[in-house]
């Protein structure tokens, strides 16, 4: 259990958050929202001790165990995946340590003797004898292999650091879970495995995530961050996003009848203040006027862009035929005898066990690659517009603004006007579009890349992870933007309300070629696991 107590933080004269009073007790999930800086992560510091608050306190009972994902994918390098796994209960790992230190020790005293009974008996209690097993289940449930366990950290993949730390937090059954971002980098099975996980965990675990259907998934609570306020709601995400929509719907509602009635009321006034025979009425209606009020809608941290993709011409018959492509990277098979044909219909979802294989065909497909053999042909009618997994050759050492980057795009008007209307969509606006491109954020660059994308009038789109660095408002956007759109999309996502939404296809490219299934994303799915079975 959690207890927040009239907590407030301020950074340099800036609310993030006042007066916040929140219990959070076990059994719960509760997922924590809010825009990009509304300070989730800072909340998350403030909750495990790291960050202390301008005012209030945070009450955590001291026989509770309280575990962290940890950021810091090199801190445990001189580890072993083992070692870092059990590190997720500090006070095991000590113990270990100091029963290896005294079992080693050539003058075994008396005294030593009785401490080692004392650790042997707490570190059956912390349930030390399964230690490595438990640790064991963890990293293979999130997709690695149990060899893994006795590497070093300094030998993994950064994706395969994400998943130790992840299992770090989640081991010894800890009374308390805080996870930021647990899902990124996490492959589709990764992320199932982890909703069950939590779905059967009897503690308390708070998490920010922006993958709205993981948050529909594990979430008993939203905790949403917003208006310089901390609100719990009961419920998942999709709940609480419905409800607060139908919330600001009703308040504008309510705002319009109280303007008119003010307007009528100043009207009456106006016209009968003077006359005798209707004064008590004016009178009346004055002290009616004073009575009545429009609620202000408070002025919300979160700012939803608009993306629309509008094409300039009509697709033909012909999309794209792809034909027995082959592509081995450092010996590696990436691509084995991949083929398909697109139709003009076609919003296609890859998947693979290997995100590079999709990376490398998107990139054969917009020739920035070629193929080891095989070959694929572009109907004359498609215009095609692309939004790579890594942007960073786009932005890196351009000393250019975010005005005069677009304009180096832009074939038919390169007027102010005329790329302010795309940059002003994706939240670019006043002197924003003159902020150098070279120092912009992550999400401000994805903006920029869509804002590009919306330029063009393409009637096909090929996105490689185009949700990565966005928040919320921005990923329900996208997903808006491309169910809309009336051309072909070919992507790649980890967001599975994006995949289960906007495909009508998924391939999946494998070792042994590509697996073609028309339908939903979850249908996919359906047929993987029958197939598995």
């Amino acid at each position: 259990m959690i207890t927040v107590s009239n907590v407030s933080l301020q950074f340099g004269g800036n609310t993030l958050f006042k007066n916040v009073d929140l219990k959070f007790t076990n059994g719960n999930c509760y997922g924590i929202i809010g825009a990009n800086g509304a300070g989730k992560s800072t909340f998350l510091r403030i909750l495990c001790g790291d960050l202390e608050p301008t005012t209030g306190e945070v009450i955590i009972p001291k026989t509770e165990r309280i575990s962290v994902l940890k950021q810091d994918h090199f801190a445990y390098d001189a580890y072993t995946v083992l070692d870092t796994v059990i590190m997720g209960n500090a006070r095991l790992y000590e113990i270990m340590q100091q029963k290896d230190a005294l079992y080693a020790k050539e003058d075994f005293s008396e005294a030593d003797g009785e401490l080692a009974a004392e650790l042997e008996g707490e570190f059956a209690e912390l349930d030390g004898w399964e230690a490595e097993s438990n640790a064991s289940k963890l990293i293979q449930g999130l997709g690695l292999e149990e060899s893994l366990l006795y590497q070093q950290m300094s030998a993994l993949t950064g994706n395969e650091k994400v998943k130790v730390l992840l299992a770090q937090a989640l081991f010894g059954n800890p009374d308390i879970i805080l996870l930021d971002e647990p899902t990124n980098h996490l492959d589709i099975e990764a992320i199932r495995w982890l909703e069950e996980f939590l779905a059967e965990y009897f503690g308390t675990v708070l998490v920010v995530s922006h993958d709205r259907h993981f948050l529909n998934n594990v979430c008993t609570h939203i905790v949403d961050i917003d208006y310089t306020k901390i609100k719990m709601y009961v419920g998942n995400y999709e709940f609480w996003y419905e409800s607060s929509q139908m919330m600001q719907r009703m308040i504008k509602q309510q705002n319009k009848k109280a303007e008119e009635k003010i307007a009528e009321l100043k009207s009456f006034i106006e016209r009968f203040s003077a006359n005798k025979s209707k004064s008590n009425q004016a009178t009346s209606r004055r002290k009616l006027l004073e009575k009545l009020t429009v609620e202000e809608l408070p002025a919300s941290s979160r700012k939803y862009p608009f993306i629309g993709f509008t094409p300039d011409r009509e697709l033909g018959k012909e999309i794209l035929q792809v034909s027995d492509l082959c592509k081995t990277v450092d010996g590696v098979p990436l691509l084995h005898h991949v083929s398909f044909t697109l139709g003009r219909t076609d919003k296609v979802a890859f998947v693979s066990e290997d995100e590079h294989a999709i990376t490398m065909l998107f990139k054969i497909l917009m020739e920035e690659e070629q193929p080891d053999s095989g070959s694929f042909k572009w109907g004359v009618s498609t215009s095609v517009s692309y939004f790579p997994v890594d942007n960073s050759p786009l932005f890196n050492g351009c000393k250019l603004s975010i005005l005069d980057w677009m304009r180096q795009f832009s074939a038919n008007d390169e007027t102010e006007t005329y790329l302010r209307g795309f940059l002003g969509r994706m939240l670019f606006s006043g002197d924003d579009i003159f902020k150098p491109v070279e120092v912009l954020s992550g999400g401000e660059k994805v903006r920029c890349m869509f804002s590009r994308m919306m330029l063009y009038g393409s009637n096909v789109l090929v996105l490689d992870q185009p949700t990565n660095h966005l928040d919320l408002e921005s990923i329900t956007a996208v997903n808006n933007g491309l169910e809309s759109f009336k051309g072909v999309v070919l992507f790649s996502s980890h967001d599975h309300e994006m995949l289960q939404t906007v495909a009508n296809r998924v391939i999946e490219l494998t070792p042994e070629g590509c697996i073609d299934r028309q339908g939903t994303y979850e249908e996919y799915l359906e047929f993987r696991k029958n197939k598995e079975a």
